[in-house]
């Protein structure tokens, strides 16, 4: 071999040796292996085909304002608070959720059915209205929401669920308007507005409203910490995840309407 084919071969190799490298790194995946291991297979990764009202439900949920739009009065889907069609680890997940209910609701003041957990993020993270238990909106949801709890244990939890512990801070917005500035403008926009239906409204119009439960800067703290900025998750220190919480809740949103406070 001259050494022109020597030195195209040994490039090859080199290239090989860092893709090899790269996957083995984290850093190099923008998802990487930053969600919790739930010791058993995630079901939504399962061959597992759903039966089409499930279907027809992640559909809803990946994109409620186009498939269940009587019911939206902004333009976030559920799929934009709980990540990855509602399946990844600690961005408040679907998995083994159905065995949850029914339960008492302290915001509600009263046991509340999984139906009646749906109509209340239609009224307030959609800032629309609750579409009857009975609808087909409804229980295509419930339908998607049981065929990823299909493997629940009751009393067991999965190791993924809800959101990540955060110790509580002091959040400052002067120091979150520059966090925001630098790691969340990029998607969510200068303005807050985001791109719909790609990147959700992180305030204004189009956003959850104040009665939702992400209207709250510990809850957006925990969800921002381990899951955002989007291409490098879980960079953020937990003070910039509250400082930029809370400077987003500094800013103007829809108002909850008072009539389905009993959601």
């Amino acid at each position: 071999m001259n050494s022109t084919g020597l030195k195209i071969r040994m490039s090859l190799l080199l290239s090989v040796a860092l893709v090899l490298f790269c996957f083995g790194m984290a850093g190099c995946d923008d998802h990487p292996a930053h969600a919790a291991s739930s010791g058993r297979e995630n079901p939504a990764d399962s061959a597992l085909q759903p039966p089409p009202l499930a279907v027809q439900g992640k559909l809803i949920f990946d994109e409620t304002p186009k498939y269940a739009s009587a019911y939206v009065g902004n333009k976030l889907a559920c799929n934009d608070c709980h990540l990855q069609s509602g399946a990844a680890a600690h961005a408040a997940p679907m998995i083994d959720l159905a065995g949850l209910f029914p339960m008492f609701n302290k915001r509600a003041g009263h046991v509340i059915s999984l139906e009646n957990r749906i109509q209340e993020c239609f009224t307030r993270s959609e800032a629309g209205s609750p579409p009857a238990t009975n609808s087909t909106e409804v229980q295509a949801l419930v339908a998607y929401i049981n065929w990823l709890s299909r493997d629940g244990v009751k009393g067991k939890a999965w190791p993924g669920r809800g959101l990540v512990k955060i110790p509580a801070l002091n959040g400052d917005p002067v120091a979150g308007k520059a966090v925001y500035a630098a790691q969340c403008a990029g998607c969510h926009g200068a303005d807050g507005v985001g791109v719909p239906p790609i990147l959700p409204a992180v305030w204004g119009n189009d956003s959850f409203n104040d009665g939702a439960g992400m209207n709250k800067a510990a809850k957006m703290a925990a969800f921002v910490l381990h899951n955002m900025p989007q291409n490098h998750p879980g960079t953020l220190s937990p003070q910039q995840a509250w400082d930029v919480s809370t400077y987003i809740h500094t800013m103007p949103r829809q108002r909850f309407n008072e009539t389905y406070k009993h959601y």
